[in-house]
């Protein structure tokens, strides 16, 4: 079997007209740039893997929009009406950082869908393992709230609708976008049929939410896990989290599946960061969660692609992950790595993020 990999043109024509960067063009802020989430990473990872290759290698398709039967799982009625109107009548704003133009609705569906393929692509086993390239993404969208370029919460979405399928029943979420999957967070506080995990940089975004005492209520009670790590956190520290807290939640929760969210934001030069990680952060990451995927789930293994705002870099970033996920022998290496090698933290920061984890770990008793 092959990576499944999952996209849609449509996806690539989302638009987030009416802002400069993260400000609202209004008053003294001059129009023009739209939001950081520009289709062009996306079209840039596709044309990079049709370039290298790597795309022969993939089990490349489309899939169905999620229908609203999907999308009421997880959303109220009363928001997926107000956010269908407001996309026929031209587009607009539901929440904060989300603009959306004529057909947003139908965009951000069919986001979700790829997410549902993937996921349940994978649990049949049609495919090894998946990667959606979902755009809008989705981990920052609460049910009746958008936010953070994030319009519909695609993988709560997918999960929900395998777990209707009869698909699966315990799921952990691995959230290694640079910011707080803060959405996905809302969506299974309070369940404990699902893990969620979010490594993330400390007070990115949103500013008030990922703290590590955040470990769930009721039903999930320590079935949710937030490790906000400082910035500037690099290879190193990214590894020892990934070791010391992600695999050992993951190995005691047992899940029958994984899904990543996948954003690459914690990049070398991602202007929405500052955590310097380089592409062969993300592979290492991409194989020890395929490694645990591997003794836990029987490979049942589904990337979900998040933030990332280079341009440049992502597509390098991406193309790591897709190597590792389809044991590919094309290998491209990262541009930027070379140029930050003498930027890298030092061995005492590092000790330092090293006292963080610890303290965390000890917290957790692992």
């Amino acid at each position: 079997m092959l990576t499944g990999f999952y996209w849609n043109e449509s996806c690539f024509w989302h638009s987030g007209n009416g802002y400069a960067g993260l400000l609202k063009a209004e008053g003294l802020v001059q129009p023009g740039g739209g939001l950081p989430d520009s289709p062009e990473s996306k079209r840039r990872l596709v044309n990079l893997l049709r370039r290298t290759g790597l795309w022969d290698s993939l089990q490349t398709a489309s899939a169905s929009a999620a229908t609203e039967e999907d999308l009421l799982r997880v959303h109220p009625k009363h928001y997926l009406t107000r956010f269908r109107e407001m996309s026929d009548a031209g587009g607009g704003e539901l929440g904060l950082r989300t603009p959306f133009g004529p057909g947003g609705y139908e965009i951000a569906s069919q986001s979700a869908g790829l997410a549902i393929t993937a996921l349940q692509d994978t649990l049949m086993g049609v495919v090894r393992n998946a990667y959606a390239l979902s755009r809008p993404p989705g981990h920052h969208c609460l049910p009746d709230f958008p936010n953070g370029f994030c319009l519909l919460a695609n993988i709560a979405i997918a999960v929900e609708a395998a777990r209707a399928n009869d698909l699966t029943d315990r799921v952990a979420i691995i959230d290694w976008d640079v910011h707080h999957g803060n959405g996905t967070e809302a969506i299974y506080y309070h369940r404990g049929d699902t893990l969620t995990i979010s490594i993330h940089q400390e007070r990115n975004y949103p500013l008030d939410t990922g703290d590590f005492e955040d470990r769930g209520s009721g039903d999930g009670v320590a079935k949710n896990l937030n490790i906000p790590l400082p910035p500037g956190t690099g290879h190193v520290g990214y590894v020892e989290a990934f070791e010391r807290l992600v695999l050992p939640a993951l190995h005691n929760f047992k899940p029958d599946a994984i899904v990543v969210a996948c954003g690459f934001d914690a990049g070398l030069v991602d202007p929405l960061s500052r955590m310097i990680a380089g592409a062969e952060t993300f592979r290492a990451m991409t194989k020890m969660v395929m490694e645990v995927a591997d003794t836990l789930c029987d490979r049942k293994l589904t990337l979900v692609h998040e933030g990332g705002y280079s341009e440049v870099h992502v597509p390098f970033l991406a193309h790591q992950v897709l190597e590792e996920l389809s044991n590919s022998g094309i290998h491209v290496p990262d541009p930027f790595q070379a140029k930050f090698e003498g930027q890298q933290p030092s061995d005492r920061f590092n000790r330092y993020v090293s006292s963080l984890i610890s303290e965390m770990s000890e917290a957790l008793g692992y």
